[in-house]
């Protein structure tokens, strides 16, 4: 029984020592990025390899941007359609996780009774003797509260499962990225490799890929139509003149005056 606990607890500790390396290990990357521009992001590798298995080829557009070369009207546009608290959070915006929780309960709620009043026309149309036809499944769609830092954490390090521990480990890059590099840095390297369609990467590849300009010369409502495209941007890169995006852009104009920059 004590051999047990002696390699019981030696486990615990190499665990927590492992634990410790890997948290070290991403203090000295985020650390670095003061000096050094990140080559890729983990999200970035894994649609490198999408690409390449899926489709055999790699069509690839990012150029990096520094932050004074990238136009003001982005940088507003982004913040106010992704984060309008950037500049006064600490990496977590807390009400807006609150918020966004209470939206998906409520649709999972809305999606319940609709999965029930589904069953219950089944249920009548066997009772009839009239052929059961398979429904679709429900969908529920889930709305995020995360920060621009919080994007930048997973985007830099991490996979997109949906896990406790991946999203704890989020949260832990999340406070690195905030106590160790500045507002304006984190919204650099953010705009430079955020996705802005298949292959489309950075400020200054969406800017030539759907503008022909560069990064630095964007119009307001150009770098709205950009900002609105972030949540879903394959889906948005097929429409993008699409009367929501036009719609949604005008909105994020009208805010960006309110917006404060880094």
């Amino acid at each position: 029984m004590k051999r047990l606990f002696t390699l019981l607890w030696r486990s615990i500790a190499l665990i927590v020592v492992c634990g410790v390396s890997l948290q070290l290990v991403f203090v000295l990357r985020v650390a670095a990025m003061n000096l050094v521009d990140p080559e890729s992001t983990s999200f970035q590798r894994s649609e490198i390899w999408r690409l390449a298995t899926t489709k055999g080829q790699v069509l690839w557009s990012q150029e990096w941007r520094p932050y004074e070369r990238i136009s003001p009207s982005l940088k507003r546009a982004v913040i106010a359609s992704e984060d309008a608290s950037f500049t006064d959070h600490g990496g977590v915006d807390w009400d807006a996780i609150e918020k966004a929780w209470e939206r998906n309960q409520r649709a999972e709620e809305r999606a319940e009774k609709m999965r029930a009043q589904i069953d219950r026309q089944a249920e009548r149309r066997a009772a009839a003797g009239k052929p059961v036809v398979a429904a679709k499944p429900v969908a529920v769609k889930i709305v995020g509260g995360s920060t621009i830092t919080q994007q930048l954490a997973k985007n830099l390090f991490l996979s997109g499962e949906r896990s406790l521990p991946r999203k704890g480990q989020e949260f832990l890059i999340t406070f690195m990225l905030e106590a160790l590099l500045s507002k304006e840095r984190i919204l650099e390297i953010y705009l430079n490799n955020v996705e802005w369609g298949e292959g489309v990467f950075g400020a200054q590849a969406a800017s030539r890929h759907y503008f022909h300009v560069d990064a630095e010369k964007l119009a307001p409502m150009q770098a709205a139509r950009l900002a609105v495209m972030l949540p879903a941007p394959k889906r948005f890169e097929q429409r993008p003149g699409s009367a929501y995006v036009a719609g949604r852009a005008a909105t994020i104009v009208a805010r960006m005056g309110a917006v404060e920059l880094p």
